[in-house]
């Protein structure tokens, strides 16, 4: 339970205190708070409450909570739910991720049609909400995790590419939540890629490669992901891996989100400071006003956990 509930808030934790700093420049997170652990990190600004969720833990509690409501995966539902969150005015919601909810056309049409006259669908919309379903589906094997995975990512994006990266992220969880090193399982899970996206995310996982090197701006699927491995690779806690992330600049609450889920799986929810869950809030357009504080969480994460044990 203590390495869903770390993956899960963990998640939560680092889009918050990403958010403040999304598409500023690399070092700004330490620069205004150079002692770790000196307080006052989860700041808020840039139009977000200190403490509070972004669009990124939105859709993923709405992910998480058709999982538990429909027992299973239900991709008309999960759809629905976003298209509620979508028409109830969210803070933020990605350019493409509005488009496709917006389009008027069926769930399994929706992403197909907006892939089709963009070509561009290969952000990290899908891989930001992928904590929730991770966890539910870790206890069914290696395969049907990645595919869950592909199958929910592609209900807004339409590129297989973000289907496989968030795939892959999937798997990463699956084998931490076992406390087994997701490092070492990485070439592993890259067999499992389909053949032809396996070349490009075996570039951004090479223990080689740094976030410096991407060919892309991290607001896309291969640098979110590589860049969340690269922190959790080069850092020694889950609170040094979020201050490296969000040091990167850039898209800084989804590149610390997906970094969050990850280093909070492998050290569990006891690394994830208190000064960074105490102000955690999660409003959630699209589901009657509510607003999910931390005990909210962590019975979402005990219900996901438990499904998991069991499935």
């Amino acid at each position: 339970m203590v390495r869903a509930a770390g993956a899960v808030v963990g998640a939560a934790v680092g889009d918050a205190l990403g958010a403040p700093f999304e598409f500023g420049t690399a070092g700004a997170f330490s620069a205004r708070f150079p002692i770790p652990g000196s307080g006052g990190e989860m700041c808020g600004g840039g139009g977000w409450d200190a403490g509070e969720a972004t669009d990124d833990t939105q859709m993923a509690v709405h992910v998480a909570e058709s999982l538990l409501e429909r027992d299973g995966l239900d991709l008309p539902d999960i759809f629905a739910r976003f298209q509620r969150w979508a028409a109830d005015e969210p803070k933020d919601i990605g350019l493409q991720t509005e488009d496709v909810l917006t389009r008027g056309l069926p769930w399994d049409q929706a992403a197909v049609a907006h892939y089709r006259s963009s070509r561009h669908a290969a952000g990290n919309g899908a891989l930001m909400r992928a904590a929730p379903s991770a966890v539910y589906f870790a206890g069914d094997g290696q395969q049907t995790t990645m595919d869950a995975a592909r199958h929910i990512a592609a209900l807004t994006h339409g590129d297989p590419a973000a289907g496989e990266g968030t795939a892959i992220f999937h798997d990463l969880v699956r084998v931490a939540l076992t406390g087994a090193d997701p490092l070492a399982a990485l070439p592993d899970t890259l067999a499992a890629v389909r053949p032809d996206h396996r070349e490009r995310y075996a570039t951004v996982l090479d223990p080689h490669w740094h976030p410096g090197q991407a060919t892309e701006f991290n607001g896309a699927v291969w640098p979110c992901l590589g860049s969340a491995v690269w922190a959790l690779r080069v850092t020694g806690g889950y609170e040094d891996a979020l201050r490296a992330a969000i040091d990167l600049g850039g898209d800084t609450d989804t590149v610390a989100a997906v970094t969050g889920g990850l280093a909070g799986a492998v050290y569990g929810s006891a690394a994830i400071p208190a000064r960074w869950t105490e102000p955690l809030h999660v409003p959630l357009p699209g589901s009657g006003g509510r607003v999910l504080g931390l005990p909210d969480l962590l019975d979402l994460a005990r219900a996901l956990a438990d499904r998991a044990s069991t499935g």
